[in-house]
């Protein structure tokens, strides 16, 4: 009797086929959800202390374009192809190379996940619970929470694409409608206007390094878009529900932030919905921000240790996630810094993905793009552009990076074509 073949809904190692892509809605929802990332609120802090509000809006625009044109691409190629920012890899940094950025965006992308869950353990059991939380010492109640979060949120993206898009439909309009009502409750409550209160204070960035500030903000998160584009109907939805979702979703957490910090003393929504005594709105709120974007990280995570190790996409997301929540505490209070580090490592990993389809775009879609072992000129480019991007102070990091990648690729490409 024949065995029935599981069916690969998230098409892990192959082409998404077309009655495997999602509504233009659905795209957008999960897209918007992806982008809804509390340590985007943590930048609005920044630029809220930093810029006055014209200066804000500018910084808010501009980084917006420059993230926008970069997750855009990786949106068109991940909707055009169908593939995974993994076997996207595969092609342009070979077979066995491909295993360097998917061991980047997966140790990153669990190490935001684990961060996530403290984001949501550590405020409920300080501001809700009453408990004393500090790097030393973290009450049982407090792992207990990180716990039940990480189980969740890891069942979450252990179901694929199909679950990530039911949780993004619940999480979207809550989170961006209450939200919303808290800033403006926030504002009119206050004792001066947001222009005014934004002119309060040192102001000492520069519209430019506000810029960098957005772009770096969600530039490696945003690497990872061909494993959610590519369920896209076309390579245009793909394009646009990225940079439109990017657009809106960025914006809103920074504001969210620049609020919490102008009018509540803190970093994040959740606070001000404190502040106006709305506290289970508070919880909600604060937990589905997180989910949104922790179940995206950690099945990026599953896709990319997949890659490396040849298991199951759904065996990794459940490694990554005891992992993550294992860790999650140790995480937060040791890890951001070099989480931010992380971060300026994986725009050049985006720029040579993007640089070798349109350099190859037809051998891409015909599936007659040669895969070699490793591609030494696509790694160079990646290790080049994160010490550039970590290492000079001038100008904007991760743009910095890519430039470098780009260059070292490029001449890699032309090189093997004089052969």
């Amino acid at each position: 009797m024949a065995t029935k073949t599981p069916v690969d809904y998230d098409y892990t190692a192959g082409k998404v086929a077309q009655t495997g892509r999602k509504s233009n809605v659905s795209m957008f929802m999960i897209m918007l959800g992806f982008t809804f990332f509390s340590a985007s609120m943590w930048v609005g802090q920044q630029m809220a202390a930093g810029l006055d509000f014209k200066g804000f809006i500018l910084a808010m625009l501009l980084g917006g374009v420059i993230l926008g044109a970069y997750t855009g691409a990786l949106g068109y190629i991940g909707a055009e192809s169908g593939l995974t920012l993994d076997m996207l890899a595969r092609r342009s940094f070979g077979s066995k190379g491909s295993w360097l950025p998917s061991a980047m965006i997966s140790f990153t992308q669990i190490g935001w996940f684990g961060v996530g869950l403290a984001m949501f353990a550590i405020p409920v059991a300080k501001e809700i619970m009453g408990l004393d939380v500090t790097a030393e010492h973290m009450p049982a109640m407090g792992y207990v929470l990180v716990a039940i979060a990480g189980v969740l949120m890891t069942a979450s993206a252990y179901f694929g694409i199909k679950s990530l898009t039911v949780i993004s439909y619940i999480a979207v309009p809550l989170v961006a409608i209450l939200g919303t009502v808290a800033m403006i409750l926030a504002i009119k409550r206050g004792d001066a206007g947001l222009v005014e209160q934004f002119s309060r204070g040192a102001k000492d960035l520069s519209v430019i390094a506000g810029a960098g500030l957005v772009v770096g903000s969600f530039v490696s998160g945003g690497t990872a878009t061909p494993n959610f584009t590519r369920f896209a109907k076309n390579a245009r939805v793909g394009l646009w529900v990225t940079v439109v979702a990017f657009f809106i979703g960025n914006s809103l957490m920074f504001l969210f932030g620049a609020v919490s910090s102008i009018y509540a003393g803190g970093n994040d929504i959740f606070e001000v919905m404190l502040n106006l005594n709305l506290f289970y709105f508070a919880i909600l709120v604060l937990g589905l921000n997180i989910w949104t974007t922790n179940d995206n990280a950690l099945y990026s995570a599953g896709l990319g240790l997949s890659n490396i190790f040849g298991l199951s996409k759904k065996t990794m997301v459940l490694i990554s996630g005891v992992i993550g929540t294992v860790a999650a505490v140790w995480l937060y209070w040791n890890f951001c810094d070099w989480l931010n580090v992380l971060n300026c490592t994986l725009p050049p990993v985006g720029i040579i993905l993007i640089l070798s389809y349109f350099t190859h775009r037809k051998a891409y879609l015909e599936d007659k793009m040669p895969v070699i072992q490793v591609n030494w000129w696509a790694i160079a480019g990646v290790v080049l552009g994160a010490v550039v991007a970590n290492v000079v102070k001038w100008g904007i990091p991760s743009i910095n990076g890519m430039a470098v990648a780009a260059v070292c690729f490029l001449c890699g490409t032309l090189f093997m074509k004089k052969r």
